[in-house]
């Protein structure tokens, strides 16, 4: 019976889809058709998310309440309990073969939510609906998705080539051999570029090692080892200069050509990295700006009224305006329509109620 990430698939199909093997057959255990990352997916995930929204309750102690009640005076209990809204109904799609970026200033809800879409996050205060391939997801499922922490945990002495062969080792089925699961590593280093440094050690703030580029494709290639349908990635390209980050992304590109789905959230991409997005999703205070094609957001809040004063990165201006306060914005509604004034790079506009 052919297996999946060590997950059995009658007839070689998808236990949570239409039957897969016309379109890809069943493995041999020959070592060169090993899954591949360059293979195109044979279980493409649709990822919906529907008014995803997430609370926390936390507990609000008075100043010198400790004070007072070592000294005898005043109530022995002064918490109260307070709610915060991290997510506010948040909604999108990301597709096989496209990558969805999620855009946001610190504090927005970036990890949050990639937490909630990966699900990570099983509390009382999460709300809404996520579903893969229009089925609430599955073990089988969160078995071919990959997770990319934002933090890499990785062991400083070891060297790239080890770190992912005892990595596959410990990851991949056990229908596999040792040399077979080698094999697979040794494809994944050599498909994300990590030929040249394998036999360099990790490294870390102490120990000289690969640098952060390769140290973040290390930390992807983990993930690609069990070749995942649905690649999260949380803040890929932090701490890395700008053609590091544009390196990063043309990988994702390249993965998610071969039809996977990737979601990814980016702090402050450079203009060419913004122009390789499929999706983009704006975030606010947890609050959804916008959700729709990259290259349509400009002309999106162009006709809502907000419009950058000289030509800039797009991600730059989306950023602008997520970080806009109340105080530095405001929005008057009058006879006329829609009037914005704002500071920095947004400038004055005017719409018409008839348009």
């Amino acid at each position: 019976m052919p297996t999946f990430n060590g997950v059995e698939t009658p007839n070689g199909g998808s236990p949570d889809g239409p039957d897969q093997s016309k379109i890809c057959p069943p493995p041999r255990r020959d070592s060169r058709d090993l899954p591949s990352l360059m293979l195109p997916s044979c279980y493409p995930i649709t990822l919906k998310f529907m008014e995803v929204g997430y609370r926390v309750k936390y507990g609000n102690k008075n100043k010198g309440s400790n004070i007072k009640r070592i000294l005898g005076h005043g109530p022995t209990s002064s918490d109260q309990i307070q709610e915060r809204t991290i997510l506010n109904e948040i909604t999108g799609l990301a597709s096989p073969g496209e990558i969805l970026a999620i855009l946001g200033p610190s504090g927005s809800g970036k990890s949050t939510l990639l937490n909630a879409l990966a699900g990570r996050i099983q509390t009382n205060g999460f709300t809404g609906t996520i579903l893969t391939n229009n089925k609430k997801p599955t073990k089988q499922i969160m078995k071919r998705t990959g997770f990319v922490t934002q933090d890499d945990l990785l062991y400083p002495h070891l060297t790239v080539r080890e770190t992912l062969v005892f990595c596959s080792l410990l990851r991949l089925p056990k229908s596999l051999s040792k040399q077979e699961k080698t094999t697979v590593a040794e494809s994944v280093i050599s498909e994300l570029g990590l030929t040249k440094c394998e036999n360099t050690i990790i490294g870390n703030s102490f120990i000289r090692g690969v640098s952060g580029g390769e140290r973040k494709r290390v930390s992807i290639a983990h993930e690609m080892l069990i070749n995942p349908s649905l690649l999260i990635l949380d803040e890929p390209t932090s701490g890395l200069d700008a053609t590091a980050a544009y390196r990063l992304v043309l990988t994702l590109g390249s993965l998610a050509q071969k039809g996977k789905t990737i979601v990814t959230s980016m702090h402050q991409p450079s203009s060419r990295v913004y122009q390789m997005f499929d999706s983009v999703l704006v975030l606010s205070e947890g609050r959804c700006l916008y959700f729709g094609k990259g290259g349509e957001a400009m002309a999106y809040f162009e006709s809502v009224g907000y419009s950058p004063s000289f030509p800039m990165n797009p991600a730059d201006f989306l950023l602008d305006l997520a970080n806009e306060s109340k105080d530095e914005m405001t929005v008057e509604l009058d006879g006329d329509g829609k009037r914005v004034r704002s500071g920095g790079s947004i400038t004055k506009k005017t719409t018409s109620c008839g348009m």
